[in-house]
């Protein structure tokens, strides 16, 4: 299964990806993600990571390549019971291609994925307070912030603000 938007394109993760999915967890992209995310983040943890990806079904996770190179991951996390139209929606983009676009392009293909092909009815993400770029792309995106959670997360004995912006299949109003 491939997603793309000109020179973007969203693809299933393989296992030759590993090496570089290893490098281009930096530190300065490690402080962006969850702590599940292990660092410094090896060759056999990228492995592990793509032998889960494989068992999803539907596909949830994908690499994001720009001219076929990788360079990041993005997914949608499905929600259960209640809440299972909704979907969580993570990225990460390596520092080398910051700035480019790629992370808008991916979050749009990764929404229109969410509500046409997984027939979702809510995304959502939730950014670190400090991380505007993120933030940015979100909004570019069409995500409405629905609001702040004061002291929410712990990272790197911090503690932090999360934003939490949304997107609603049929649109959105505040």
């Amino acid at each position: 299964m491939e997603l793309s938007s000109g020179e973007v394109t969203l693809r299933m993760l393989r296992k030759t990806d590993a090496d570089q999915l290893a490098q281009l967890i930096t530190p300065s992209i490690w402080d962006n993600l969850r702590d599940h995310i292990p660092f410094p983040y090896h060759t056999s943890d990228a492995l592990n990571f793509i032998s889960t990806c494989e068992k999803q079904s539907p596909p949830c996770t994908f690499a994001i390549t720009i001219k076929k190179e990788l360079c990041g991951v993005i997914g949608i996390i499905l929600q259960k019971d209640i809440y299972r139209l909704s979907g969580e929606v993570g990225y990460w983009i390596g520092e080398s291609f910051w700035g480019k676009g790629i992370a808008t392009t991916a979050l749009q293909l990764i929404s229109n994925y969410g509500f046409n092909e997984l027939k979702l009815n809510r995304l959502f993400a939730g950014t670190f307070g400090h991380n505007e770029a993120s933030k940015r792309v979100l909004e570019k995106c069409g995500y409405l912030l629905e609001g702040i959670s004061k002291a929410a997360i712990i990272k790197n004995n911090q503690i932090l603000d999360e934003h939490r912006y949304a997107l609603l299949a049929s649109g959105y109003s505040l």
